[in-house]
């Protein structure tokens, strides 16, 4: 709130410096802050107004702050502002940035974009836009710092200093032969703490024992081995270790803040959205939470149809009525709470298939002590209630519970299990859906322990 106050303040002044063609002052304005910050501050111009302002910086800074612009702004400048100035700004950003932004235009203004910039650079971008969405490939950038292993530690220092300003980090220095497969890694700590005896070579202090990934590898998969090894960077390389670019730490957050953006959908039975929310029309919004919310409807029907069975029974004993949310709620929130933390647990790799059987009697264990101590509650208000005819009638409402919550902490571990042995996605076991059929098993349970109590009391 106190940044859009800042942004909302900041616009006039900046709005007076075009209008002054002020170029030393607005120069600054886009070096003196992070290139994230600056980009915030004008997020209230217009695309026309924003490119006036990036005209006063340098063409590498001008491509770091774009970078940070929301895509609609982004799309906005490429598709009004002059082609062949845009079309240089497109050549200066990385290539992950690069492949991000290009693969959402339009046929038309991607080709004539792609035709402008340079060679290189339109190789890298068809290259990288091969690899399919979701895979190491997709998200790894083809600028890394690379170093022969016959270069002592002095060369090394040099040569970095020279390849400094062109790569996302430098932190991880990787040795690689005349072609290009990966030899080892020297981090730039090593070159630092080597300048005691700068002739030695890479090759003698360099790590071998690397964690790579492949370019088809999914994501989640890479986030898992950067995560585990507390890795800056990660090499992806293809046969014979051939080294095609690296997955830095940044879009490692990046893919983590979209892999939870999707399982957060999922689990509120929601489809994933392509877009942000608001670029996401009404209609395919509607279509998204319409799939989900007809598959409830019809587990919601069955419930219906499940309760005009025993019609009867709870014609002649009303009070059974009063307690069917109660019911069906512990067993559906029981449930929900167990798919929430298998399906957690997978994602984070806690857990893997082959514990299945450990998961499952943890998970008994747990629904028969929610379920005793949600019972005694319950039967403490059926006592109580109004109608219920005795102490033995009363149990029906406990015995329920504790059925209920085994049966709901059971579903809501499985499921998500046999959705991971199937090759699904287990958060597409969203809690709605477990709740849904916990709903149609509830009912029977409570219905059936009703009748059972109720027929042993009506024969003594």
């Amino acid at each position: 709130m106190v940044g859009t106050m800042l942004n909302i303040l900041y616009l006039p002044e900046l709005r007076e410096m075009l209008a002054e063609n002020n170029a030393q002052e607005l120069g600054e304005f886009c070096v003196a802050l992070h290139p994230a910050r600056t980009a915030e501050f004008m997020e209230g111009l217009t695309a026309d107004e924003t490119w006036q302002v990036l005209s006063f910086t340098d063409g590498q800074n001008r491509a770091q702050i774009f970078s940070y612009f929301s895509t609609e702004k982004q799309e906005e400048i490429l598709n009004t502002q002059d082609r062949e100035t845009v079309s240089q700004l497109v050549a200066d950003m990385a290539p992950d940035d690069r492949a991000d932004i290009l693969q959402d235009l339009e046929t038309t203004l991607l080709e004539d974009l792609l035709s402008r910039i340079p060679a290189e650079e339109r190789r890298d971008y068809l290259r990288l836009s091969q690899y399919p969405e979701a895979t190491a490939g997709a998200v790894m950038t083809s600028e890394f710092a690379k170093l022969g292993g016959q270069l002592t530690i002095q060369q090394a220092i040099a040569e970095i200093g020279r390849q400094s300003e062109e790569y996302e980090t430098i932190y991880y220095l990787y040795v690689l032969d005349d072609e290009d497969h990966l030899l080892g890694l020297v981090s730039a700590r090593q070159l630092l703490e080597g300048m005691r005896n700068p002739e030695t070579k890479l090759a003698e202090i360099m790590e071998t024992d690397l964690v790579t990934c492949a370019p088809l590898e999914d994501q989640e998969d890479v986030v898992d081995k950067v995560a585990k090894m507390d890795l800056l960077a990660i090499p992806v390389v293809e046969d014979e270790r051939k080294m095609l670019g690296i997955i830095t730490h940044d879009d490692i957050i990046d893919v983590v803040q979209e892999e939870a953006t999707e399982d957060a959908h999922q689990m509120g039975a929601v489809n994933p959205l392509d877009e942000t929310y608001l670029r996401t029309s009404v209609l395919t919004l509607s279509w998204k939470r319409g799939v989900w919310l007809m598959i409830l409807f019809f587990f919601a029907l069955l419930t219906a149809f499940a309760l005009e069975a025993y019609d009867n029974t709870l014609t002649k004993y009303v009070w059974l009525v009063s307690f069917i949310p109660l019911v069906i709620s512990s067993g559906g929130n029981s449930g929900s709470q167990s798919a929430t933390l298998i399906i957690t647990a997978l994602s984070r790799g806690h857990i893997t298939l082959g514990d299945w059987f450990q998961v499952i009697i943890r998970e008994l264990w747990m629904g028969l002590l929610l379920g005793t101590g949600l019972g005694l509650l319950g039967y403490v208000v059926a006592l109580f209630f109004p109608g219920v005819d005795g102490m033995v009638v009363a149990l029906v409402v406990p015995v329920t519970l504790l059925l209920v919550v085994v049966a709901g902490t059971l579903t809501g571990s499985i499921l998500p299990l046999v959705f991971e042995r199937l090759g699904l996605d287990p958060a597409m076991m969203s809690n709605p859906f477990v709740a849904g059929i916990i709903d149609i098993v509830g009912i029977v349970i409570y219905m059936n322990v009703a009748l059972w109590f109720l027929s042993e009391t009506t024969l003594h």
